[in-house]
């Protein structure tokens, strides 16, 4: 596997950090990644090598204000940002890639992103992953999301540690010393944010039934930093025919991570479904524990 970092202009010309994996032997496909809040683009090393080993190519980059990207931690002008961020990261994606089956997968607050994105440019795209999406229900105190609420007007790049749960900390008391040792790692979030936040996920959900491309959403049933309820919302929701949930028991936000459990063979089994244009696409509501 060929591992390869640099640096690509996003919107307004910053200098954002990515990374990509390359397998060996002939491409089949192209996933970019999208992490969450806090997170960075390094964190997926257990869905890489999976995917690399079934000759899938990975990008992923880190969001402002997150891992190696400048910005202050945490923090965004407004959620347009983001989405220009991910176009301008894709179109080089394209650019580097003469054609080939391209998906995009996004983790929590990145989940969010890449709704927002794909409900307005689904162009190019063969299918859409989305795991423990942000929509909404999260585990933050409400007194925090109010605070930014009510000083994003006034003092839109006021920060605070949002206390985000660990939850695999719980499970793992040595990942748990690895994640706090982790210094690309970071626990704020901006006034801005709040309301920018809130603001997509609305949007979102008045847009849903526009969603025309294969989705496939999975998340852990006992996550306590987004919560499962909204996931289940969101996919009873959406119209298309061609979209796949599965809910599990017992693992962490990060379910990515979690290799004991059923995610990266159900991830395996639906990105080999996509990959054949032959594949009669059907509705398939699976609850997997």
């Amino acid at each position: 596997m060929q591992h390869i970092e640099g640096t690509f202009k996003g919107f307004g010309g910053l200098d954002l950090y990515y990374q990509s994996w390359h397998p060996r032997e002939t491409i089949q496909g192209t996933v970019a990644l999208v992490h969450g809040l806090g997170g960075y683009s390094g964190l997926f090393n257990p869905a890489v090598e999976t995917l690399t080993t079934q000759n899938f190519e990975v990008y992923a980059f880190d969001l402002r204000g997150h891992g190696r990207s400048p910005g202050q931690r945490g923090y965004i002008n407004s959620w347009s940002e983001f989405r220009e961020d991910l176009r301008l990261f894709l179109q080089q994606i394209h650019e580097k890639r003469l054609g080939g089956p391209y998906f995009l997968w996004g983790h929590s607050l990145g989940g969010t992103i890449v709704l927002d994105y794909v409900l307005r440019s689904p162009e190019r795209l063969q299918g859409l992953i989305v795991t423990a999406p942000a929509l909404g229900r999260v585990g933050i105190s409400p007194v925090k999301l109010g605070l930014g609420l009510l000083l994003s007007g006034v003092w839109p790049r006021f920060s605070l540690k949002l206390g985000i749960p660990n939850d695999f900390c719980e499970r793992d008391p040595e990942l748990c010393a690895v994640y706090l040792q982790d210094t690309l790692r970071h626990e704020y979030g901006s006034a801005r944010l709040a309301t920018e936040f809130f603001a997509t996920v609305d949007w979102i959900y008045k847009h849903t039934s526009n969603l025309q491309i294969p989705l496939l959403l999975l998340h852990c049933s006992t996550d306590a930093v987004t919560l499962p309820e909204a996931s289940r919302d969101f996919f009873r929701r959406v119209m298309f025919s061609d979209k796949e949930y599965h809910e599990y028991a017992g693992c962490c936000h990060d379910l990515y991570s979690d290799v004991d459990y059923q995610v990266l063979t159900d991830l395996e089994h639906w990105l080999g479904k996509h990959l054949d244009p032959t594949v009669a696409y059907g509705s398939s509501e699976l609850y997997a524990s």
